[in-house]
């Protein structure tokens, strides 16, 4: 299982100039309904897949590269042109913001009603900002399929009403729908110097970069004032310090600049609020300062009310940021880290902010150089990191992580992740007390695509030297792990102690595999963790590297729901594995590996696997027989197969002949049923149904394509395999 000395290969964050829940609504974002954990802020998301649409739902889906799994929810709803997505308004609105894809190279827009009424200004949507290739990173595929897109609907809307969103020229994919009361527009405050008094251009046609720097200059000890419009900046500011720099509102003061604040030196007092910071970063490069703030602000110095988008991280903080608070902000779609801060900084607090599709760790303490001391992510809402962890600890001291809500991560990730993974030196390893309390993970935790095996939802790692911190991990609910819920792991393959830890007072829920995931020498105790849905077994305990020193597991009383231990460490369990399966509904073909006889170009085996209908695989031209095949990790009683072609009316109706076959080993192949005629016809959705007999026990399931009327070669875009009738 085990076949290298680098266990959980994550990249190095990204790096500055300096140095090199529900279906429906999301009421964790509804400070009424869910105040004590996440982001209070004033909007209401709705899943695109609660929605009533004419599209076509994807997912839900955990594969790594494919559109679903980096939904949130890990469902969407795809339209091509005609087709709409129409939302119930939740609350009193006035904005929307979409988070949505489209296919790389393409742009376009989203027309927009309200009550069957067609508004005059569109959404715009474009794949600029994302398909980000990062292939020095081991493990990473194409990923940030997703973009955010806003609009002044220029009307009240009230609970109840009907906003549609349809595609006109473009394939649009919809994930979810941000509504919210923006306040109207602030006025300028008393004795501050506006940026247009110094000849900024609020059209957004000249350049405003000095007229913001002798604002700066101008107002120090007092405010710069940023009225409503648009800026373009085309160089960083420095030298800020001792000022406050105050726009109208997020949605009406707006920055556009792809690099807003770059120093390595300030005195403090810096306050920045209220106005968007809107980037034109399309790829990660890291030796860039393509950040909100690159460098420090200062000591005593906050972020507040902002909108930060299109960047490569929010914020990359290095130097003295003492006492810093960054608070009540969304940052959208960074290819890199939302917020890193990079060691020295002592009392900083992030808290209340609402973070959505980074490409890195969307919230992350650092210690390079010297340890964060006494500082906290509390009260934030995550969504979406599709590279990395949505909030990640690589040493410190005295360091708390609070109240926050974490979902859908992706690769290379967990939703919280504690770590001595210390990337370069001087490094700072996990001192003092570690506290993890009252946090939220949903649907966290993903396949590490450089060893095919899973991290968990909360991550305990001591990569690089042993942890002899105190950990607490308190309060914590975990939902829907697609593998398992606590991981213990020395993650660099070096077999270092997971000491001092103690989780007390959990409830997980549905775990794709294990509870326990322990793989360090170490020890940890467990009180009131309470476990239901289990996937495989309560604990796995399989030491890494083999013989390294076992992992003990301490009962602290008040468990329940996962006594059970995985006993074969050659093998690691698949989700649902375990009896009863938590999901016997489940594809057991969705993302997991399939090989082919031949494939014609782009359109490879996996194609049929990933969830996506309008992908597929095509066998290789004028070469029957071709056979495709899939392990489903497991051997499972199969009993239905749902056989798919892309559901357009381009793709005619034909007739393939396929031979079902099946295996238990892989090399041994027997027919399950023998060959037959099955018609895809679009007008009935390009779908066949195939009902296996009875029994029919197999892990490798192969399909042989005899014929096929319509095209010289093996078609399929999704194969479904259920256990169900």
């Amino acid at each position: 299982m085990h076949t290298s000395t680098a266990r959980y290969v994550r990249h190095m964050p990204a790096i500055g100039a300096t140095v090199a829940l529900t279906a429906g609504m999301l009421v964790a974002l509804a400070p009424a309904a869910h105040a004590a954990v996440g982001a209070s802020l004033p909007l209401s998301s709705v899943e695109a897949e609660s929605a009533v649409t004419t599209g076509t739902k994807i997912g839900p889906d955990y594969t790594q590269g494919t559109l679903a799994s980096e939904a949130s929810g890990r469902q969407a709803v795809r339209l091509i042109a005609g087709q709409r997505v129409e939302f119930t308004v939740p609350r009193a609105a006035n904005a929307v913001n979409v988070a949505y894809s489209v296919p790389d190279g393409q742009s376009g827009s989203l027309d927009v009603y309200v009550n069957g009424t067609r508004l005059a200004k569109t959404l715009p949507v474009t794949s600029k900002y994302s398909y980000i290739d990062t292939g020095w990173i081991p493990g990473a595929k194409t990923h940030h399929f997703f973009d955010n897109a806003r609009l002044l609907l220029g009307q009240d809307v009230q609970p109840g009403d009907r906003i549609a969103l349809q595609a006109t020229g473009t394939q649009v994919t919809v994930d979810v729908a941000d509504f919210e009361q923006a306040a109207g527009a602030a006025g300028q405050p008393a004795g501050s110097v506006s940026v247009t008094s110094k000849g900024a251009d609020p059209s957004g046609q000249g350049d405003s970069t000095q007229a913001f720097r002798d604002a700066v200059a101008a107002a120090q000890g007092g405010v710069v004032w940023i009225p409503p419009g648009d800026y373009r900046l085309t160089s960083s500011l420095s030298g800020v310090q001792n000022v406050t720099l105050q726009g109208a509102g997020s949605w009406y003061s707006v920055v556009h600049t792809s690099r807003f604040i770059d120093q390595s030196g300030s005195s403090g007092n810096v306050h920045i609020k209220d106005f968007a910071v809107i980037g034109e970063v399309t790829e990660r490069v890291d030796s860039n300062p393509d950040n909100f703030v690159n460098g420090l602000l200062g000591p005593n110095s906050s972020v507040s009310g902002m909108w930060i988008q299109h960047l490569k991280c929010g914020f990359w903080l290095m130097g003295n940021n003492d006492n810093l608070v960054v608070e009540n902000n969304r940052i959208l779609d960074t290819t890199a880290d939302g917020l890193n801060l990079n060691g020295t900084a002592r009392g900083v607090r992030v808290r209340n902010n609402f973070l959505r599709n980074q490409g890195d760790d969307s919230l992350a303490m650092w210690s390079l150089y010297a340890p964060d001391t006494d500082s906290s992510f509390e009260n934030n809402t995550v969504s979406q990191p599709n590279l990395a962890n949505g909030i990640a600890i690589y040493g410190g001291t005295d360091i708390a992580v609070r109240n926050n809500l974490v979902s859908d991560t992706n690769a290379l990730g967990s939703g919280i992740a504690i770590s001595n993974q210390k990337f370069l030196d001087p490094f700072n390893p996990l001192s003092g007390t570690i506290t993890v309390d009252g946090n939220t993970l949903v649907r966290a935790g993903a396949m590490n695509p450089n060893w095919n095996h899973p991290m968990g939802a909360l991550r305990v790692d001591s990569y690089d030297s042993a942890i002899n911190a105190t950990v607490n991990i308190t309060n914590t609910t975990i939902t829907d792990s697609p593998y398992s819920a606590f991981e213990f792991v020395s993650g660099g393959g070096h077999g270092h102690r997971v000491g001092n830890v103690t989780v007390d007072g959990a409830t997980v829920r549905s775990t794709g595999t294990v509870v326990v995931q322990a793989e360090a020498q170490g020890a940890a105790a467990f009180r009131n963790v309470t476990a239901t849905g289990v996937g495989a077994a309560g604990i796995y305990n399989c030491p890494y590297p083999s013989g390294s020193g076992a992992f003990t597991l301490t009962d602290g009383g008040g468990n329940s729901g996962w006594s059970s231990t995985w006993s074969d460490c050659s093998t690691w369990p698949q989700p649902g594995q375990g009896n009863p399966d938590p999901d016997p509904g489940r594809n057991l073909a969705k993302g997991r590996p399939a090989t082919a006889t031949g494939s014609q170009d782009v359109y490879t085996p996996g194609k049929a696997v990933d969830g996506d209908a309008y992908s597929y695989w095509e066998s290789a031209n004028n070469a029957f027989p071709q056979s495709w095949t899939v392990d489903l990790g497991s051997p499972y009683a199969v009993r239905r197969l749902v056989l798919k072609l892309p559901p357009l009316s381009a793709w005619g109706a034909r007739t393939q002949t396929v031979t079902v076959l099946g295996s238990t080993d892989g090399s041994t192949y027997t027919t399950v049923l023998g060959a037959r005629d099955y018609r895809f016809d679009p007008a009935t959705g390009n779908t066949a149904t195939v009902t296996l007999p009875n029994g029919t026990a197999l892990r490798h399931l192969r399909l042989t394509v005899n014929a096929n009327t319509g095209w010289p070669a093996g078609q399929f875009s999704e194969v479904e395999a259920y256990q169900t009738s």
